[in-house]
């Protein structure tokens, strides 16, 4: 999942700063900054394609997933709908929004109807939150809370993620959701469901059989009452909606899940990751409601400590500790660690028996260890709680885009770092290969060109036939005309005015995207006003993706008034010469 919002944040990027740029002008009282979570939600869940809007995606991503994402309710109130207006507008405007969208008319006639309903969502999640800081305030730091280490977390040496791919075969292991699946395809179509228990104990007892559970001895207790495990297997195939409610008494199994361990990859980890807050079912159940809550956590708080003892820690250091922890965050903690020991033989059973039953630790030899599956649940669980952590694509599992991606936000050494350990995996000349066939994957995204142009480069005349090769992709022809050049490769086409031009281009967009001062000086840094004049007198034929908001912005941004009329003038020459 990690992978795939690093991926589509990596692919909104460069839209996004020209919308930025666009709305400066043209929607000056949007906060554009507010439509980035909009974008991204839209082309994780909703479309494949950034450009294709369709009527029903507003409401998809507004009123179901917004109010699950949204950091600032109170601010999205205020202006995340005029921004999507804004948004909206621009990639119509700019010719973004792509065949298969419903009509601009018909998005914001939809924006506009959807907007009572998303504001009245955002102001009960501003109730929400108040009410939560003033439990906050009155409540203890609990035992499964990330916040207080995260200091500690921060310093952690860099995390390294397993691909999709590998995490999604682990998925497809796990016993819990097993169950899960064979519990749902017990209840079948349309059960009906009881006040006082879910199941009658002819149902109970069957059910305990379907998922391999004996049949307790109840002690004078319900059976009903008997049976924690069973009802965390019930929670949990709710929280994958293998049990979806067809009405106040009846419940039925979703017609999906019969086919679970799902074939797809992005399939099998969408369902692990619904139900990954199931952890807090293996904290212990005590017949004391209050012991119970002073046990509450004790799942997140055992993973929290392997994570910072970088994934493996010792049972022993671990019982020890959280023995202490529960002590120090309860008043019962103390009192309820010991009734938890006396009815699971181990307080931590529980904890470890539902953490390797939903695959994310190991013990072996008394080792507590995370898996790459519970690593990369523990980073989604701190990024949750927003606490910084810095997690990565293991460097043999890196793809040349993961690592362009990357390397275009780390500081220059650790990039460089990166970059080097990831060549030591590969063969010089596949690996230049890759890093341009990467680079041109999106002729919008001209950081990841300079990027991979950048790193190609260092590899020096090992480079050539990636180079020689790269002559015939457009977006890359210009760095690798230049390189070929410097290489003194024969035979090689020589860099025209027109690649010149497309490289200054590149700078140029890289610049806008870091703000009005950045790129000011970019352009300053091309030469004087008559040498800029003459530049937009010609640079205007070059076929860019973002020539016509960068002559846009020229116009605007640069103090010269004959700068930003010579860039009108070469707006109106591009805009004419498409048409």
């Amino acid at each position: 999942m990690t992978d795939r919002i690093e991926a589509a944040a990596a692919e909104l990027r460069p839209l996004l700063q020209n919308f930025i740029l666009w709305a400066r002008e043209n929607a000056p009282g949007s906060d554009s900054g507010l439509v980035g979570s909009v974008a991204l939600w839209h082309r994780l869940i909703a479309s494949d394609d950034v450009g294709r809007w369709k009527r029903s995606d507003l409401r998809t991503v507004l009123l179901d997933r917004m109010p699950q994402v949204v950091e600032d309710p109170d601010a999205a109130a205020d202006g995340l709908v005029p921004a999507v207006r804004a948004y909206l507008t621009f990639l119509a405007d700019s010719g973004h929004l792509t065949r298969g969208s419903s009509s601009l008319e018909d998005l914001l006639t939809e924006l506009d109807a959807l907007e009572d309903d998303f504001v009245d969502a955002m102001e009960e999640l501003v109730v929400e939150e108040d009410e939560e800081e003033d439990y906050d305030e009155e409540e203890a730091e609990g035992l499964g809370d990330f916040e207080p280490f995260a200091d500690e977390l921060a310093e952690l040496p860099t995390i390294r993620l397993r691909p999709d791919s590998e995490l999604a075969a682990a998925t497809r292991a796990t016993v819990l959701i097993a169950k899960a699946r064979d519990l749902a395809v017990w209840v079948g179509t349309e059960r009906r469901v009881g006040e006082t228990s879910l199941l009658s104990d002819d149902e109970i007892t069957e059910a305990l059989g379907v998922l391999g559970f004996p049949v307790p001895q109840t002690g004078g207790a319900t059976l009903a009452d008997s049976v924690p495990a069973l009802w965390n297997v019930w929670n949990l195939a709710i929280d994958l909606d293998f049990l979806q409610p067809e009405g106040e008494d009846t419940v039925s199994v979703d017609p999906d899940t019969a086919e679970w361990p799902f074939e797809e990859d992005d399939d099998a980890l969408d369902a692990w990751m619904a139900g990954l807050h199931s952890i807090d079912y293996g904290d212990p159940e005590l017949d004391d409601e209050e012991a119970t809550i002073a046990l509450s956590g004790l799942t997140r708080a055992l993973l929290i400590r392997v994570l910072l003892a970088t994934g493996s820690k010792p049972l022993a250091e671990l019982r020890a500790e959280l023995a202490e922890a529960a002590a120090e965050y309860d008043d019962l903690g103390a009192e309820a660690w010991a009734t938890a020991g006396e009815r699971y033989g181990d307080p931590l059973n529980p904890v470890l028996d539902w953490l390797t039953g939903y695959g994310m630790v190991e013990v072996e030899h008394d080792q507590v260890r995370l898996t790459p599956l519970g690593m990369e649940g523990v980073v989604h669980l701190a990024d949750e709680a927003d606490i910084e952590l810095d997690a990565r694509p293991a460097i043999d599992a890196m793809t040349a885009l993961d690592l362009l991606s990357f390397g275009a936000e780390l500081p220059e050494e650790e990039a460089d770092a990166e970059f080097a350990a990831w060549m030591e995996l590969r063969a010089p000349e596949q690996a230049a290969r890759d890093l341009l066939e990467a680079a041109a994957e999106d002729d919008a995204d001209a950081l990841i060109r300079v990027q991979a142009a950048s790193m190609v480069g260092s590899l020096g005349e090992v480079a050539a036939p990636a180079w020689r090769e790269a002559l015939d992709e457009p977006s890359l022809r210009p760095y690798a005309a230049t390189h070929l050049a410097q290489l003194g490769v024969e035979d090689a086409p020589p860099p025209t005015q027109a690649d010149t031009h497309w490289l200054i281009l590149d700078m140029l967009t890289i610049s806008a995207g870091l703000g009005r001062p950045e790129f000011v000086s970019s352009l300053d840094d091309i030469g004087n006003v008559p040498n800029l004049v003459n530049l937009l007198d010609v640079i205007w034929k070059v076929p860019h993706p973002h020539l016509e908001e960068l002559l846009e912005a020229i116009g605007k941004a640069h103090p010269d008034k004959q700068v930003g009329k010579a860039a009108k003038r070469a707006l109106f020459k591009a805009r004419s010469g498409q048409n």
